[in-house]
């Protein structure tokens, strides 16, 4: 730290060149990224998507597929409004509710829009399709990729709805945390330098991988608060030295102690961030890369370009002073600490209490995979698919792709006989609805049947079509209906005892209840794994910080305390219905990221405090004080912090998209426990209650070694 201290005081003026070069060429590059981004993430390499694709390239069935939706339309405009469509090439097949009756129910039809796997851009065919139909009324396109453009775009109204919200009042905050104008705009300099740098190297990023819309939130909503957290910390140390001594020594002493801090926060941040990367569904992928680059960028620009800021403002951060600043501000928050440890056993059994409370809902908690309730019901493509969906029953059954391979072929005597038993097993499944193969499409009831049909070569003619429906060279396709929605236990029971049986056909599963449930297994499979290297990575990186055994154990559990009864209170409001929200669910991807960024967010706050805390007892070995002095002269800065935390990312209860709303709500519930309960009342008592045992570390030499403990 004394060498980046040396560097950035010597170089201060390069440095914001520098920066400046790079926010104009980022901001460049971080006005395309809404236009990458597709999809809303649950995406993974799996059977289903390798069945999906054998499907699509061999047996040459839609790679995807849209609805056109009528509701009290005349057969006249449906027609007409099908032939816009078939006009603009992009469709391979159009399959109309006039051809069909069985899309056609009461005053609602839907129609079939299929796209083959070559397909260009869906968003801009959404576009192209929504302006040949006009503004027709009772006619409107939904499907994946309606829906996923449709989020796209309120997302983006959410991102500014949130901005709206939140910056004037952290603003606010930030202006009763120093006291002046010109102090209260660098933070937010450095936020928005982090976000569009960070955009920008999405952007970048954006032609090699995937990027789901949901990082048009997160990456905003974790840059903003974690720029502003870090340079609050910065600048009210920086304060603190300039009434020491000179400009530069005050910048650089700042730097190794705060920018400390702040490397060490961030590593806490990194670490939950990256071991979601351990769980191989995009949007984990996605939240990951992008939360990562967002801390790289907010560290970066708090350690360089926050101090270089500083000593170019000099004496100038004191400008447009509103509020007068207090010359014993600690003195209440040293009476607060005071009256904790005074009464620390209490205090522990009535933060303990309400934490129970709160965490007694999480055992009601239900997970789900987003899909239609993403999108806010005031959008036409959510209201038309509900209205289908509701019509037709289609969410009381889902889809099923079987592909079965065989070495001999599936066209011979005994290929057909293995289809025909193939068959008659499928059909025993009492969740099973329907099982389409050559014999039931063709009304033969048996191998004998079809190959009698075959002899007759006017018969022949009109089923060999059929055949290569199904039948590609060793491959067989069979659809399957299930009675069960592909969202249910029933059906994802179902695809998992299928894809694991074992069977002379070596069966591949395909389908909605196949997708849901290679995601859940994935996240269940690896969520162990991920928890683990949270929770041993955070402890060594806070050993090492705070050489001690007991402060990083105290801190983990706390966190996972805190985290589950905020799991507990989200399902109090979403799950239960409460604060004018309907009952729903819990989006499934909520609790990983919730608990990987938090974990590592709130870990801020005890690095802030504790490395205070240190401080004082390397100066005087009395821990007592040292609590007292830690709390006393960080409180108001974690306070501030956390309220501008709570406010950027709580912004986004008032958003739309519900798991992005999850998750703001998730996280600012989850750091005003953490500032409350546990920074201000747990941290301190359970420090007064372990004395000196707080800082022991086996084999430890210099001040802390054994001989100063008695």
């Amino acid at each position: 730290m004394h060498t980046l201290a040396r560097f950035v005081t010597r170089a201060h003026k390069i440095i914001i060149i520098a920066w400046i070069t790079l926010f104009a060429i980022m901001a460049f590059f971080a006005i395309k990224l809404p236009g990458l981004l597709e999809g809303d993430g649950f995406e993974m390499k799996g059977e289903h998507a390798l069945v999906m694709d054998i499907v699509s390239n061999t047996f040459d069935m839609p790679a995807e597929t849209m609805f056109l939706v009528f509701n009290n339309v005349t057969d006249d405009k449906i027609e007409a409004t099908l032939s816009k469509v078939n006009k603009l090439g992009l469709t391979s097949d159009i399959v109309s509710p006039l051809d069909n009756k069985t899309q056609y129910k009461d005053h609602v039809s839907y129609a079939l829009l299929h796209f083959e796997s070559e397909s260009k851009n869906m968003s801009d065919v959404v576009t192209q399709i929504r302006d040949a139909m006009g503004d027709e009324k009772g006619i409107t396109l939904t499907g994946a990729s309606a829906i996923s453009k449709d989020i796209n775009a309120a997302s983006q109204r959410d991102l500014m709805t949130a901005e709206a919200i939140g910056l004037p009042i952290a603003i606010i905050v930030l202006l009763f945390a120093f006291g002046t104008v010109v102090a209260s705009f660098v933070p937010l300099i450095i936020g928005v330098v982090t976000v569009v740098s960070s955009f920008g190297i999405l952007t970048l990023l954006g032609g090699k991988m995937d990027l789901s819309i949901f990082v048009l939130n997160i990456v905003p909503m974790l840059g903003l608060a974690l720029s502003i957290d870090f340079a609050l910390l910065f600048i009210s140390r920086y304060r603190e030295e300039r009434k020491k001594g000179e400009l530069l020594d005050a910048v650089a002493t700042t730097i190794r102690t705060a920018g400390r801090s702040v490397i060490f926060s961030a590593f806490c941040v990194f670490i939950g961030l990256g071991a979601m990367m351990l769980i191989q569904v995009d949007i984990f992928q996605n939240i990951a890369v992008g939360g990562m680059i967002a801390v790289a960028v907010a560290v970066l620009s708090s350690v360089t370009l926050l101090p270089a800021v500083l000593i170019v403002l000099g004496e100038r951060i004191d400008k447009w002073r509103l509020l007068k600043e207090k010359a014993n501000g600690t003195d209440a928050w040293r009476k607060f600490a005071n009256l904790v440890i005074k009464r620390p056993v209490s205090i522990i059994l009535v933060a303990f209490i309400l934490l129970g409370i709160a965490l007694i809902p999480v055992k009601n908690m239900e997970l789900t995979i987003p899909q239609i309730d993403s999108l806010p019901k005031s959008y036409d493509t959510r209201q038309a698919f509900e209205l289908m969906d509701k019509t037709f029953g289609l969410g009381d059954q889902s889809s099923i792709y079987v592909v079965a391979k065989r070495a001999g072929g599936w066209v011979d005597d005994a290929g057909l006989k293995s289809m025909k038993k193939l068959e008659d097993e499928l059909t025993k499944d009492p969740l099973v609805q329907e099982v389409t193969t050559i014999f039931t499409a063709s009304e033969t009831g048996s191998v004998e049947e079809w190959t009698q049909a075959m002899t007759v070569p006017e018969v022949a003619t009109s089923l060999t079509p059929l055949l290569e429906t199904f039948v590609n060279n060793d491959k067989l396709l069979i659809p399957i209906t299930l009675a069960a929605g592909g969202s249910t236990d029933e059906a994802q029971e179902w695809a998992r005892h299928w894809s694991d049986k074992k069977t002379e056909w070596n069966l591949l599963i395909g389908g909605q209840p196949k997708f849901n449930q290679e995601i859940f297994d994935e996240i269940w499979d690896k969520i162990v794994y991920v928890l683990l290297v949270i929770v041993v990575s955070t402890f060594i990186i806070l050993m090492i910080a705070f050489r001690s055994i007991l402060i990083p154990i105290k801190a983990i559990l706390m966190n996972i305390i805190g985290l589950s009864a905020t799991f507990g209170i989200l399902v109090y409001i979403f799950q239960y219905g409460h604060f004018g929200l309907q009952e729903g669910t819990i989006a499934l991807i909520i609790p990983v990221i919730v608990f990987s960024l938090v974990f590592g967010l709130s870990m801020d706050y005890e690095v802030f405090l504790i490395s205070r805390m240190q401080e004082e007892y390397a100066k005087s070995f009395d821990n007592d004080r040292a609590t007292v002095e830690g709390l006393a002269t960080t409180s108001k800065v974690i306070t501030s912090a956390a309220l501008i935390m709570i406010v950027l990312t709580g912004a986004f209860a008032f958003t739309d998209v519900m798991p992005v709303k999850q998750i703001g709500v998730g996280i600012a519930i989850a750091v005003a426990i953490d500032a409350t309960i546990i920074r201000l009342l747990l941290v301190p008592s359970l420090m007064k209650l372990f004395g000196k045992w707080n800082w022991w570390l086996p084999f430890r030499k210099g001040p802390y070694k054994a001989g100063n403990w008695h």
